[in-house]
């Protein structure tokens, strides 16, 4: 067994809060990474993971996101995750212990021998805060990054604490034993990286071996307090928000109608999002899916999908209809309902039965249409780009597109389909061909990505150029941040993802300018409500940070364009909508950072006054005195990582 112990010093053990819970203090991701320390809601920024280095540093295998298959939960100020590296296991404790300070434990044990250099714990510093700072040792002199000749010699000596400076921001780590760190540089995309590698337990790993390490890390800095400047232009008005949306795809009989119920009753939710269980629906191709149905063999999970879509569609909502796993006779080659070996996802459909195909597809709409009086506005298969779970080239979605939409006219439907509904932004040249062919345009209903990834703003402006060029609405299909966070479930209600979460459906409003943001879920998969049985918690139903955030967003009054706003800080994101000959205007903020003060102008100089509401860790869209607006400015404080709506009356 190796064990090293670090603990914290006598000094800083003096600032621990007693009884206090330091919520989310530390932002710890489920796959073990440390992304920073907040200290009065400023985020102290750096990245650590666990690192398994092969012989030589030829690769290094590290904790990622969608990378493991970890868990994740906390127990009061402790975030605690399970997973392993290849044969390594390992669980990590991290501990908020006093402001600014964090204790981490983990604990090991290889289940396999391994031939690998070591494992290590690293620091990834990020070069636009590092880059000209210094590093010390115990207390020895400082030495800067930038001092490579020097820094050689310097980091040989074994040290008990490592200082990490530059002039924003300091990182202080405590061992107790003495350990000997080496630095690299790396470049990452445009972004250059400073990474510290700190030994947990160099060379091979032997079956059965185990490893107890602990240390503290301490994080300070400046706490940018400038006031922050938004800029409002209400002349300039984009596409219309219609509204929140969500997904309604039935999973677990048991817990999902009462969560359902719940985000139907409380939320304002215009845009709905049901699966269509295609291999249910007609599960050979020598059958018809009405010809079942109308002799009583309709399959129940047909069923409740389409009393779904009729419950949907009966409060006032376009509803789209999905499919994700296609019948077997459908597709080519057995069904991949996982990844293959070679990480293929999904399966091609069979075009030689391309009529065949397009006749089911069209029966199931038909069938919703007159024996529960529901129209389909769009229908997709689920981020084909990718083979969740049919999988198509960007050339055969074109194809589809036209073939699809053409036979729905020649069935007299209505239905449109969605151009990409892409596994997330990045994959956006599969949209290409059919944006490059005309023949497709008269079958499309609006475009379509989910949100899990490809937050970058050049990547987002690609999807709203897509929409401002065909003249088609925006679809945000499936929004969140996380892909693999129902694995994890407990990370739901963390202030850290319901704040990312809301920050970037700020962003999408203010770059995609989308029709709606189709949340996933409002079900039990991904709920925005805890208990009732809802991922094993056994308490009363009740919101969450997630579901309150929601809330306020849906009750942005309907049709309402987006306008030009700008903020002066990179950490306050903001969007704007407004009808002018309304007088009526929405403003999204969500402050990453500490509280600030806000000066706020473009606002019409008729304008006496907004609505202000809250929604935090403590708050629940929660009303605050309203702002007076003098000559079409207005001045407020924004609290400390917060989701903030100012609104007309």
């Amino acid at each position: 067994m190796t064990k090293n112990i670090f603990k914290i010093s006598i000094a800083l053990l003096s600032f621990i809060i007693v009884g206090e819970r330091l919520h989310s203090q530390t932002e710890a991701e489920p796959w073990g990474n440390i992304t920073g320390i907040r200290i009065d809601g400023q985020l102290m920024e750096f990245e650590s993971n666990i690192s398994l280095v092969q012989k030589d540093w030829n690769r290094i295998t590290a904790t990622a996101k969608e990378k493991q298959r970890p868990k994740y939960h906390r127990k009061g100020n402790a975030q605690i995750i399970n997973s392993n590296l290849d044969s390594l296991y390992f669980t990590e404790t991290v501990t908020d212990s006093a402001k600014g300070i964090t204790h981490v434990a983990l604990d090991m044990k290889s289940k396999a021998d391994m031939t690998v250099q070591g494992v290590y714990y690293s620091f990834m510093l990020p070069g636009e805060i590092f880059a000209g700072g210094s590093i010390k040792l115990d207390n020895k002199k400082t030495v800067a990054f930038s001092d490579s000749n020097e820094l050689t010699t310097y980091l040989q000596p074994a040290a008990s604490s490592i200082q990490l400076i530059s002039k924003k921001e300091q990182l202080r780590i405590h061992f107790e034993t003495p350990v000997t760190i080496f630095l690299k540089s790396k470049q990452d995309k445009d972004k250059k990286i400073i990474q510290v590698f700190i030994p947990l337990q160099t060379g091979a790993l032997t079956n059965g071996q185990t490893i107890a390490t602990a240390f503290s890390i301490e994080a300070s800095g400046i706490i940018e307090k400038k006031p922050v400047q938004l800029a409002l232009n209400t002349k300039t008005t984009g596409r219309p928000f219609d509204g929140l949306g969500g997904n309604f795809r039935l999973q677990n009989p048991s817990v999902d109608p009462q969560v359902i119920d719940y985000c139907l009753k409380n939320l304002q939710i215009v845009w709905g999002r049901v699966e269509m269980p295609w291999r249910f629906w007609q599960p050979s191709i020598d059958t018809s899916g009405i010809d079942a149905a109308q002799s009583g063999r309709l399959n129940i999970r047909v069923q409740k999908s389409m009393e779904m879509a009729q419950r949907l569609y009966k409060m006032g909502m376009p509803v789209i209809l999905t499919a994700w796993f296609p019948p077997g006779w459908a597709i080519v080659g057995p069904p991949n309902f996982r990844p293959t070996p070679n990480g293929v996802w999904g399966n091609p459909l069979d075009h030689s039965k391309d009529e065949q195909i397009y006749k089911s597809i069209a029966d199931y709409i038909v069938y919703l249409k007159n024996q529960y009086n529901t129209e389909i506005t769009d229908f997709s298969f689920n981020e084909s780009d990718l083979g969740i779970n049919i999988r198509q080239t960007g050339e055969e979605h074109a194809a589809l597109i036209k073939g699809l939409g053409a036979y729905f006219v020649s069935r007299g439907l209505k239905t449109k389909l969605l151009l990409g509904d892409n596994s997330d932004a990045n994959s956006f040249m599969f949209i290409d061909p059919a944006i490059n062919d005309p023949a497709t345009l008269p079958y499309i209903g609006a475009v379509s990505f989910h949100s899990w990834r490809g937050w970058d703003s050049t990547t987002l402006q690609k999807w709203a150029d897509a929409a401002t060029k065909l003249h088609l609405p925006l679809l945000i299909g499936e929004g969140s941040i996380d892909a693999a966070a129902w694995a994890y479930p407990d990370i739901f209600e963390e202030q850290t993802y319901a704040l990312k979460e809301i920050n970037l459906y700020t962003r999408l409003l203010a770059i995609c300018q989308p029709a709606s943001i189709l949340q996933w879920q409002l079900t039990s998969d991904y709920s925005p409500v805890a208990g009732g049985g809802v991922y094993g918690d056994t308490g009363p139903l009740r919101p969450t940070q997630r579901f309150w955030n929601l809330k306020q967003l849906a009750s942005v009054p309907k049709d309402l364009k987006a306008m030009p706003i700008k903020s002066s800080a990179a950490d306050v994101s903001c969007a704007a909508l407004g009808d002018n000959e309304k007088n009526m205007y929405s403003i999204q903020l969500v402050n990453n950072s500490t509280a600030r003060q806000v000066a706020l102008t473009g606002l019409p100089a008729k304008l006496k006054a907004l609505r202000m509401f809250v929604t935090d860790k403590k708050r629940a869209m929660e009303e605050e005195k309203q702002i007076p607006v003098v000559n079409g400015k207005a001045n407020f404080i924004l609290e400390a990582t917060s989701y903030t709506t100012l609104q007309t009356n």
